[in-house]
């Protein structure tokens, strides 16, 4: 994931910063507890795909 993108990219729910996650392959927002998948190098922000984190993995 480029740095840069990180950089500019927000979630688009709360307009909050987002995690890059390597293992999964993900952009998360602790605060709505939502984790974005990124396909082709390529994240998928939108509400209606994203996972919603459990309880365990917000730390």
């Amino acid at each position: 994931m480029d740095h840069r993108l990180l950089e500019i990219v927000a979630c688009p729910v709360c307009k909050g910063k987002l995690n890059f996650d390597k293992e999964n392959n993900e952009l998360v927002c602790k605060f709505d507890r939502l984790a974005y998948p990124i396909d082709d190098g390529i994240p998928v922000l939108l509400e209606s795909d994203a996972r919603t984190l459990s309880s365990d993995e917000v730390k």
